[in-house]
Order: structure tokens, then C-alpha cells, then sequence
């Protein structure tokens, strides 16, 4: 199956949901701006996604490391326990639709990363702070509570935290399943990493743009990396909850996006390459990966790009799915999410 018309050659593209400039025309309509045909409205959407999403979580906040970290939960405590952590720029309620259908037979609960969502930001993010972090939010939320460990599941960047996480500290969790997680930018000196650093421009000091109103706001959100939106009420949803309030330069209130625009640029990787200095990071405990048949993270690994991810992994594909699964089939992602935990790990 071919790869979203973003992916060709000479399309910025960007690695690891790392935030990337593209010229008006770079990208196809539908990929740059998906959302602006709808000019503000809502897309319709099934019945299974309202009903979903009507089933509002418990919101709170978990200290960590002194960061107040936003944190949404569903389903009772004493159940065993999901912990969901979500791609880079994100937030909790990308599995705000996904989570009910979990909470069933598990304690769920999804958290804002750090520097995202209405988490706090701070000066400085490292991979080992993201673990300290989710185990003071699955302590916090009564996921042990369910006479064992938790399991994470972790899409995007958010994979490659749990990933990391599962092998800096496997006595944390009784499993890990990583959904579309990949690892590291383009191959050094290829002509791809020369056009991914020209273009890309986060910096601590560029702040996030303030726009007007929501409708501006939304006309601008396209993901990272590129794609098409399969189920546009679902990018809808998620854009929507993206968005805080802000001054204008000028005066009065307007809209911007909640994550902090430094935090490439402010995401110390020593520890994780410490560990990744003499090869792929060992890890012990039970590991699957979901992946989209047609995403580029997967198209790179297939191309050698290397990857941590040991060779015998259990791996899912999700058919006609490009990175961000719950976006283009979020109904094929429960399903895969809950045949594997009904049988996995045994």
C-alpha cells in the first residue's frame, strides 16, 4: 500500500513527532491544514465516538519531580492497572476516546507528558525524568492496586519512553506495548537530515503563535509527522484540546497551542544514549509493537534504519494506517489493543 502523499521525496517529513516548518504548498491541502475546510464546525461524528468520549474521565493533577503533571483516569481502582502515554506535542486526551473502551477490565490511566497538555513545563526534560514521572502517576492513580504491576502503552515519542523506561526499570511494570514507536532522526549526512535540520526551527525562545480565535487556531493544526487525518472528527477532537487561551500581542484574549515549543531543544538524551552505547538496551519484560501498515516510521525500519526493538518482538500491523493509528483507525486499535491483553503476556 503506498505511504500518505506527505511522504516523497523532498517533503518535510520530520522524525519522532519532531516539530518541523513547511511552506505553504509543501504539503498537500489535506495534510497541512486538514481541518480548515470546516471553517470552525465540528465534523459529524459515529455514535461510538460520542458515546465514547461521553464517558468523561476523572481529571487531576500528580506532582513529579516538583512538575504538576495532568493526568485523566477511567474505570475502577482495584482493577489491573494501563498507564497511556501519548506521541511528542500531544496530550492525555489523544487516548481520551480509546481509554473507555479499556476501562472495562482495567484501571486506566493516560497522562500528560511534561512540557504538554496542561502539564507544567520545565527547563530542561530528560528520559529518565519521563520514567520517574510515570511511575509517580501510576502510584498516584491506583494502578498497582490491581494485585500487580501496571502495563504501558505508549504511541509515538510516548513509546520511546516507555521503551526506555521498561529497560531502566522493568520491576515497574508487568509489561510494555509501544504503538508506531520509532527511534532517532534520518541516517547522518544523507540529504534527508540535511533538509530535516534546515527545516526544522523549534527553539526555547520562539514561543507558540497566538491566534485570534479557534476557528484560526484549528486551521492551522496538521500532525507530526505529516499525514493525512483518516477520521477528520477524531483530528478535530484532538485540536481542539491542544488549544489554551493566551494575550494577543495587541491586546485582548486569544488561542495557542499547550506545548512547549523548547522542548526538542531542551530534551537531554544522555542517559538513553548511555544505555544505548554498546547496542540495543536489554529488556526483560514482556514487548509488542502496534504499528500502521502504511507509516513512515515503519517504512524507515524497513529501509535499515536501525532500531532498539529486539528482533523477536511481537508486532501487530493495523491496516490502512498511517503513524497516528487512533487518528486513521482508532476502532481497529481497540480491537488490537484488547485481544492482545486478553491473552498477552501469559
Amino acid at each position: 500500500m503506498a505511504l500518505d502523499p506527505a511522504i516523497k521525496e523532498g517533503a518535510p517529513v520530520g522524525y519522532d513527532d519532531h516539530p518541523i516548518h513547511s511552506e505553504p504548498g509543501a504539503l498537500p491541502p489535506e495534510v497541512q491544514a486538514p481541518l480548515a475546510p470546516f471553517q470552525g464546525r465540528e465534523p459529524d461524528a459515529p455514535k461510538w465516538f460520542t458515546d465514547a468520549i461521553a464517558k468523561a474521565p476523572e481529571r487531576s493533577f500528580v506532582t513529579s519531580l516538583g512538575t504538576k503533571l495532568e493526568v485523566l483516569t477511567w474505570g475502577e481502582v482495584g482493577k489491573p492497572g494501563l498507564l497511556l502515554a501519548h506521541g511528542n506535542s500531544a496530550h492525555a486526551d489523544w487516548w481520551s476516546f480509546i481509554a473507555p473502551f479499556l476501562a472495562e477490565d482495567y484501571r486506566v490511566a493516560s497522562m500528560s507528558l511534561a512540557g504538554m497538555g496542561a502539564s507544567d513545563w520545565r527547563d530542561s526534560y530528560a528520559f529518565q525524568d519521563f520514567a520517574e514521572d510515570a511511575e509517580a502517576v501510576a502510584q498516584a492513580t491506583g494502578l498497582y492496586e490491581g494485585g500487580r504491576k501496571p502495563i504501558y502503552i505508549g504511541h509515538s515519542f510516548g513509546g520511546s519512553q516507555v521503551f526506555f523506561a521498561a529497560a531502566l526499570h522493568p520491576e515497574r511494570m508487568h509489561a510494555a506495548i509501544l504503538v508506531d514507536t520509532g527511534f532517532g532522526g534520518p541516517p547522518p549526512g544523507s540529504e534527508e537530515a540535511k533538509r530535516f535540520e534546515a527545516r526544522n526551527i523549534p527553539t526555547i525562545d520562539r514561543a507558540n503563535k497566538v491566534y485570534p480565535d479557534v476557528k484560526s487556531a484549528l486551521a492551522r493544526f496538521r500532525f507530526m509527522p505529516p499525514q493525512a487525518a483518516g477520521n477528520l472528527f477524531v483530528a478535530d477532537f484532538i485540536a481542539r484540546r491542544s488549544l489554551k487561551s493566551a494575550p494577543l500581542p495587541d491586546g485582548g484574549e486569544g488561542f495557542t497551542w499547550r506545548f512547549d515549543p523548547g522542548m526538542w531543544n531542551k530534551l537531554d538524551r544522555s542517559v538513553m544514549m548511555g544505555m544505548t552505547a554498546d547496542g540495543p538496551p536489554k529488556v526483560t519484560l514482556p514487548l509488542a509493537h502496534i504499528y500502521g501498515d502504511r507509516s513512515v516510521v515503519m517504512s524507515r525500519r524497513k529501509g535499515g534504519q536501525p532500531s532498539p526493538l529486539p528482533e523477536n518482538i511481537l508486532e501487530i500491523a493495523i491496516p490502512d494506517s498511517a503513524h497516528h493509528i487512533m487518528v486513521d483507525q482508532p476502532l481497529a486499535l481497540i480491537a488490537a489493543l484488547r485481544a492482545l491483553l486478553s491473552v498477552w503476556p501469559s
